[in-house]
């Protein structure tokens, strides 16, 4: 499994009324909540966004509420991982649970800036900066949270077994 797009490049402390502001959470439909993801802190990204596309953070990357509406406006948005120095934690599993892939890397979010080309594979969490031609080694998924993302989040892989 790997991931492919070009990068929007964000901060430290993104929290989950940035990526999708209260005022949106008397809907859990996906893609009603894709329309208005990240229009805090980046007007312009829902217009811009393009499927496969990857969002890549500095430290604690969705912070704040637990929320699982946060995780799904990102994915419905057609971001295809988040890469992160580090994510909070409630995000990380709900991320998860929803089949968003997410993968910490101190260096790639340090080096990878808005705009580059970057390709990430899962099972070795080897991510490369196709724009500026280095590599970086996040930590690989486990085999069974490959399979729950394969599976579009953990409702579909428990449902399918």
């Amino acid at each position: 499994m790997k991931a492919s797009g070009v990068v929007f490049k964000y901060g430290d402390n993104v929290d989950t009324d940035v990526i999708i502001p209260a005022r949106y959470l008397n809907s859990s439909d996906g893609k009603e909540l894709a329309k208005h993801c990240m229009e805090d802190i980046d007007k312009e990204f829902v217009t811009k966004v393009q499927p496969g596309d990857i969002i890549v953070a500095n430290k604690n990357f969705g912070c704040g509420s637990s929320r699982e509406h946060a995780p799904l406006a990102i994915k419905c948005a057609g971001v295809s991982c988040v890469i992160a120095e580090t994510f909070a934690r409630i995000f990380y599993r709900n991320a998860i649970n929803i089949g968003l892939p997410i993968i910490e890397c101190k260096e790639a979010a340090k080096n990878i800036e808005a705009g580059d080309k970057v390709e990430v594979e899962f099972d070795s969490g080897m991510i490369y900066n196709r724009t500026k031609g280095t590599q970086f080694k996040g930590q690989a998924f486990p085999p069974f949270m490959q399979k729950i993302i394969e599976a579009e989040g953990l409702m579909n892989y428990i449902n399918n077994k």
